[in-house]
């Protein structure tokens, strides 16, 4: 089935909005590097729009009723977001579910040291990076480091131009002669990831005049003081931060891209930026919940984290933070019992709302071109992903595809459909599988994205104009299925 370009599907006023949406997007991907900062962006943009914690709904003892808007977040990294219907939660929800982690080099927890008058923090890579992309570039630091005393401390440094910047040094191809002959995935090691921070000793004070003829220390005869940079670096972290050495065993901080995103192309038709992988699914699901009127069905916006390590922890997909927050729910709306809550996650719907691998000519042999993803094309439906023999996959049925291909029709939304690579070539994972298990229906539904998972990804305006689309489309759907 061929699929066009659908740019000239819209008239100059529908651009602008394009262009409006795009511009809203670009400011959620800098303002949110971290889970913590989209979360903080998430609960500030739908407070604005009416929405109550469900925490506070508990304490005051209400009960919701249609158009109730109410939103639980676990531990500062996951959110889920309710706007009440009209139909019974055990009939059901429409879900839009995404992830907002992304790949990312991680600090270790004792990480500060010194080597050859350069101050470094050790680091830890998280989730699949191509590790050479990842040396000789601006590199900001954020995140939070929380002291014995329970205070927080932000931290945020490298996006503001008056902030300095990080890097990790790569060595000069003059004498990289071993380096290059390794494999791709070899010239850098993980241990070599480390930030450079630092290359300023302290000032130390005078000696002070001894007897003469007593033997002086190497800092009295001007040589170096033992690990003077690490010092000048944790001198600096006392005065502007007030953090000490052994406040990074309970610091969560990420290494980032710095700089903002940028509009891409002479006809400024793409977005690049860090995090588009699943911060854009994550953008769109939300803005798309924002725009929603009244509902036959409950809707469910759900950010979550840790998907890039297999939705592992607390705060990842796979914990009972859901489930649990849908008893909670259910509980105010007067109609909980576990065999309530168990109908209505069987009876809902969910678009995994994660991105899928755009068609990259210059790769083309790893793609198969009649089931891959394209950009200008709209919203990407993926049946399936996993690996090799379908392995790890969630495999939507058919007749759940053909609902919502009516669902997309019906509102003129162009959609395509793909796969994660060629067979014996791709594979990825997602959170549709981890749904899939209360027997509701899941498929995986996103925006296609060139150099997926690299410090700046790519995507189309129009793309993800269109997911907008087809996610309020399928949000305010009220077929049940």
């Amino acid at each position: 089935m061929e699929q066009k370009n659908i740019w000239n599907k819209y008239d100059s006023e529908t651009i602008d909005k394009v262009n409006v949406l795009a511009d809203s997007y670009r400011a959620f991907l800098d303002n949110g590097k971290t889970e913590r900062e989209c979360i903080d962006q998430t609960v500030e943009m739908i407070e604005d729009a009416g929405y109550i914690s469900l925490a506070k709904a508990i304490e005051e003892g209400r009960k919701l009723s249609v158009g109730d808007k109410v939103y639980y977040v676990h531990m500062n990294k996951s959110i889920a977001m309710f706007q009440i219907g009209t139909k019974p939660l055990t009939e059901g929800m429409n879900i839009l579910g995404a992830h907002i982690d992304s790949p990312r080099i991680d600090i270790k927890q004792n990480p500060l040291y010194e080597d050859r008058e350069f101050a470094y923090l050790d680091a830890h890579y998280y989730g699949g990076i191509k590790k050479y992309q990842w040396v000789a570039l601006p590199l900001a630091l954020h995140g939070v480091v929380v002291k014995k005393d329970m205070s927080t401390v932000i931290v945020n440094i490298g996006e503001d131009e008056d902030d300095p910047v990080f890097f990790i040094s790569d060595i000069l191809v003059h004498l990289a002669q071993e380096q290059m002959a390794k494999p791709a995935g070899k010239a850098i090691s993980g241990e070599a990831l480390d930030l450079i921070v630092g290359n300023r000793p302290i000032a130390e004070e005078p000696a002070k005049e001894e007897e003469e003829g007593a033997e002086k220390s190497e800092k009295e005869k001007g040589g170096p003081a033992r690990d003077a940079v690490k010092k000048a670096v944790l001198e600096i972290l006392k005065e502007q931060y007030n953090i000490e050495e052994e406040d990074f065993l309970s610091a969560e901080l990420e290494i980032v891209p710095a700089g903002k995103s940028r509009e891409a192309g002479l006809d400024r038709s793409m977005i690049l930026g860090y995090g588009q992988d699943d911060r854009v699914c994550a953008f769109t699901s939300l803005k798309a919940m924002l725009d929603l009127g009244i509902t036959e069905k409950t809707v469910c916006c759900l950010l979550v984290d840790k998907e890039e390590v297999g939705s592992v922890g607390a705060t990842g997909m796979n914990s009972l933070f859901f489930e649990n927050t849908v008893a909670e729910l259910m509980e105010l709306c007067g109609s909980y019992s576990e065999l309530d809550l168990r109908r209505c996650l069987q009876h809902s719907c969910m678009l995994s709302s994660d991105v899928s691998a755009a068609f990259d000519p210059l790769y083309a042999g790893c793609f198969e071109p009649k089931n891959s993803a394209y950009f200008g094309h709209g919203i990407v439906l993926n049946k399936f992903t996993g690996r090799g023999g379908k392995s790890g996959s969630n495999d939507a049925n058919a007749e759940y595809v053909a609902h919502l291909r009516s669902i997309f029709e019906k509102e003129d939304v162009s959609f395509q459909t793909a796969e994660l690579g060629k067979v014996d070539v791709g594979g990825g994972g997602t959170i549709a599988y981890i749904l899939a298990r209360y027997g509701m229906n899941v498929i995986d539904s996103g925006v296609p994205v060139l150099s997926m998972h690299a410090p700046w990804e790519a995507t189309s305006k129009i793309d993800v104009y269109e997911a907008y689309r087809g996610y309020i489309a399928f949000a305010s759907d009220a077929d049940l299925y």
